[in-house]
């Protein structure tokens, strides 16, 4: 039995479909509504982090998990590693993120990855931990502006970043989870070329056959946006962040996604058309 969390994000999703052909899956959802993939193989447990009653049933009888928290001010690692320990699991895979194996990297985001891992290490679960670089659905949060005025405005349109499709992470943690001898690993995940803000503006231009303009917003203004979305510390970390891939801290490209699943990552243009339907003009 492998038990999936996160099964609503951008990653998350993707495994449980793919696990379900070779053996039991198990999935903890705090709103199993929103999931999208059911059936025969899948079993669903109702249940957040905090809920330890919960938490120890989706852990009954799990060989190996994959982990993935999103709340910077809960101990949701903790609690899962503690669970995982006390019920027995061989394999706990998490989903971290690339800048945590970078000294220039010190936001607040980074450093709450880092602890997290560190809470994994310690608890005595075999563990692996899946980095990706950034997401290429990130863009969608260009949708509104392309949708209603053909416009994408973002920060610093000429920084380079090797940004990975979610489905390519997705198929990394699985070949991790049904893979031997990859306990005590890190693996670093990148798409398969560095691309700009506007290159990707471009691209997503072609794919939807109509004119698309770029807006480079100053960082006031990305602040102001931010901070409409966002607490200010988690605000404050994405300005940072943007500021290491302006200095070209995020372009390199790793071979990771061939190397453990075969099949070349997919780059933007190819997500881009996969997700138009997000884009189409209103």
């Amino acid at each position: 039995m492998i038990l999936v969390t996160g099964a609503t994000g951008a990653v998350g999703r993707e495994p449980p479909g793919l696990l379900a052909a070779a053996g039991p899956v198990r999935i903890l959802a705090r709103r199993p509504e929103r999931l999208t993939v059911r059936g025969d193989g899948v079993e669903v447990v109702e249940g957040a982090y905090g809920d330890r009653p919960a938490l120890d049933r989706a852990l009954e009888g799990v060989s190996s998990m994959f982990l993935v928290t999103n709340s910077p001010t809960d101990p949701d690692d903790e609690r899962v590693a503690g669970a995982a320990a006390a019920a027995g699991v061989r394999h706990l895979v998490k989903l971290s993120m690339m800048a945590v194996e970078e000294p220039g990297a010190d936001d607040f985001i980074t450093r709450w990855q880092r602890r997290n891992e560190e809470t994994i290490r310690a608890s005595g679960v075999p563990w692996t931990f899946v980095r990706p670089r950034t997401f290429m659905s990130n863009t969608l949060s260009w949708a509104p502006g392309i949708r209603s005025a053909g416009v994408v405005r973002a920060l610093y349109g000429d920084a380079p970043v090797a940004c990975v499709d979610p489905r390519d992470v997705a198929a990394v943690a699985v070949a991790v989870l049904t893979g031997a001898g990859h306990e005590g690993r890190t693996y670093a995940v990148s798409g398969p070329e560095a691309i700009t803000a506007r290159e990707q503006t471009a691209q997503l231009s072609r794919v939807l056959g109509r004119p698309l303009r770029f807006e480079e917003l100053g960082l006031d203004a990305a602040r102001t946006a931010l901070l409409a979305k966002y607490p200010r510390p988690a605000a404050e970390a994405f300005l940072e962040s943007a500021e290491r891939q302006r200095a070209g801290a995020k372009a390199a490209v790793v071979p990771t996604v061939e190397e453990l699943t075969g099949c070349q990552a997919r780059p933007y243009r190819t997500w881009a058309a996969d997700h138009a339907d997000a884009f189409a003009a209103e």
